[in-house]
């Protein structure tokens, strides 16, 4: 016999010695108050109708139902037969900016660390979709291949930081780009399987090299949906940076004046819009990564990723409610008076 929630077995033993101890509690006041009022020996005389026997059957059966009910709780099962189990899902690479503009403090704490803490969450939401990790910035990197092990991914994802791409800059094509190759060798990559893939790309969109255009109509060609976040705000904000001594500065450019990092969103916009993605812009409040995912990215039609024979065991807790709720009529019926002859 197996049950189906074993966590809750607990539940059968506090009611089970609540109960037991209850009757015996009251068993015991009942014996001290017989005794006040008579001598035990004058008992049978007195009330010669009285049963302890037969009060002692009906406690049992209360604490059987009461047993029998809690282990209902938890949902006991014996028999099975095999059923097909099928799981099915989409290939969903994370794409996130690493450049130093990200440590731009307009989103708290900062755009990156915001960035991971949404991933995170988007992360428990998920149920065999296979996700992996782009880390890009001049020059991208997969930093964690498409997988269904999740603590892996996070594993993964805390790693993440700007020193992760060693070349500055911010190159949204070469993300992309990425993914494509990782898209086309992934197992299962047979055309007509790639309506299944997804590319999420977080970042400003200050995109200083390649053609992200043209890298997302490439993507389109190889049916790869993309979906854009946007980190910062419009109004920009300077980048802090830490010295050769670790002391806090703000990030310059060649001429020596200090950056002021924005969120670049039309050409996220654009990006998306050419795959028949969705562009969506993070706040303080809703980085919009979720929000993301269930109005878009789960509704996608889904791929069967593996089939497997599985044991269904067949429920029984029915039957144990069934004489729990016997032995309580039982109960009802059972008097604790002796059966006395007929009075004539």
């Amino acid at each position: 016999m197996t049950y189906a929630n074993p966590n809750h077995l607990a539940i059968i033993l506090a009611p089970s010695v609540l109960a037991i101890l209850f009757y015996m509690f009251a068993a015991r006041r009942r014996q001290k108050r017989i005794e006040k009022f008579a001598d035990e020996s004058l008992l049978a005389a007195i009330a010669p109708s009285m049963s302890n026997s037969r009060r002692v059957i009906k406690a049992i059966l209360v604490i059987s139902a009461v047993i029998l009910a809690f282990t209902a709780i938890v949902r006991p099962q014996w028999g099975f037969e095999w059923q097909e189990a099928k799981r099915s899902g989409l290939d969903m690479l994370i794409a996130i900016d690493v450049s130093k503009s990200m440590l731009a403090t307009d989103v708290k704490p900062n755009r990156l660390e915001r960035s991971k803490f949404a991933v995170k969450d988007l992360i428990k939401k998920l149920n065999g979709d296979r996700i992996g990790l782009v880390a890009f910035a001049g020059t991208s990197f997969l930093q964690c291949p498409l997988t269904i092990d999740y603590n892996g991914f996070l594993l993964s994802l805390d790693d993440l930081g700007v020193g992760t791409i060693p070349r500055g800059g911010t190159s949204i094509s070469s993300a992309i780009s990425e993914a494509i190759k990782v898209f086309s060798q992934a197992p299962g990559a047979a055309t007509n399987e790639k309506k299944y893939n997804v590319l999420v790309i977080v970042t400003d969109g200050e995109d200083f090299e390649g053609d992200a255009i043209a890298s997302a109509k490439q993507a389109a060609d190889e049916k790869i949906k993309i979906f854009c976040v946007g980190v910062g705000t419009q109004d920009g904000e300077l980048v802090p940076v830490a010295d050769e001594y670790g002391a806090k500065e703000y990030l310059s450019d060649k001429s020596g004046n200090v950056v002021k990092t924005k969120l670049n969103e039309d050409i996220l916009k654009q990006v998306a819009i050419s795959t028949g993605g969705s562009y969506i812009r993070a706040t303080q409040s809703d980085f919009g990564l979720t929000l993301l995912y269930d109005k878009s990215i789960a509704h996608l039609e889904k791929r069967d990723i593996d089939a497997k024979m599985k044991k269904h065991y067949q429920e029984r807790f029915q039957y144990f409610l069934a004489i729990a709720a016997l032995l309580l009529a039982l109960d009802m019926i059972v008097s604790e008076k002796k059966r006395g002859p007929a009075i004539r």
